[in-house]
């Protein structure tokens, strides 16, 4: 497992966020794993030894949190 160093922050999210509404880099989530607010600018992307990428929490590797784990803050 290792981080990948995304330049281009928006444009991978854009293109690789799994779900239909692409949050902003500006957004603030919960991750529901670490229970601690994140900023998305901060996400990291972890790539696997199958070659597969995750977005991920940028408490990673301590916290497992991924894109599926972040909720909106109310």
């Amino acid at each position: 497992m290792q981080e990948i160093i995304i330049e281009n922050k928006q444009k991978y999210l854009d293109e690789n966020y799994p779900f239909v509404d692409i949050p902003k880099l500006s957004d603030q989530k919960l991750c529901i794993h670490c229970d601690k607010v994140i900023k998305v600018v901060d996400y990291k992307v972890i790539q696997i030894k199958s070659g597969h990428e995750f977005i991920c929490c940028p408490n990673a590797p301590e916290c497992n949190g991924t894109v599926i784990d972040w909720i909106d803050i109310d």
